[in-house]
């Protein structure tokens, strides 16, 4: 947490003191939360996170739920007025594709939906324009990336957007026609020590992208 906080993690375990300075600390700076997650609590948890979240003043957590605590979830997002945006991890007990998270949350509230991971669909061999359209509607947040082609060790590892596989300006133009007004988290997983440059660079070209399909 930074100077000032001691051994304090970010989470509900913060006291209300120590929210409430972190919510100053981050006015001072013009920074407003708006989120945390990814969350995977255990079922008696989600009252604290969803208690965290309304404290901290946030618009949505991101989690990725067990497949029987979506009754729960709901009922807490319903009373708090916390969005849930549930994240597709690429693996094959997550809600790796638009199908199975719609068949949880289909039926359900507004305030659940999705946490596009676009990366982590290609990672599946999911086409992510079609993911995105499938999710209309239910798209909260996105984690929004470009990829490299399949290396050597498989990894698909983050690059700047507009220089991978993965079609930008598509999935920014899909969006567009959504009328998308969540958020893009920047996700870049590679260059962990030092990823600000490429970050900057993804920024630039999101923005020229923007420009020219706005006009």
């Amino acid at each position: 947490m930074g100077e000032g906080f001691g051994d304090a993690v970010f989470g509900y375990n913060l006291t209300t003191v120590e929210q409430d300075r972190l919510k100053e600390l981050a006015k001072e700076k013009g920074v407003k939360i708006v989120s945390s997650g990814v969350w995977t609590p255990a079922r008696d948890e989600w009252e604290k996170v969803f208690e965290f979240a309304k404290g901290m003043e946030m618009e949505f957590i991101s989690a990725e739920p067990a497949r029987e605590d979506w009754d729960i979830v709901e009922s807490l997002a319903k009373k708090q007025g916390i969005k849930v945006a549930c994240h597709n991890h690429p693996n094959e007990a997550s809600y790796w594709k638009p199908e199975i998270l719609l068949e949880y949350i289909g039926q359900r509230d507004g305030l659940l939906g999705s946490s596009a991971d676009v990366g982590h669909f290609k990672r599946m061999g999911i086409e992510p324009v079609p993911a995105l359209r499938e999710l209309q509607g239910r798209l909260v947040a996105m984690h929004f990336k470009d990829i490299a082609p399949q290396g050597a060790e498989g990894t698909l590892e983050d690059v700047v957007w507009g220089t991978g596989i993965l079609n930008v300006k598509a999935m920014m133009e899909e969006l567009k026609r959504q009328n998308f007004k969540g958020y893009f988290t920047i996700e870049y997983e590679a260059n962990w020590e030092n990823n600000l440059p490429e970050i900057k660079e993804s920024i630039d070209y999101f923005n020229e992208i923007a420009e020219e399909i706005l006009q």
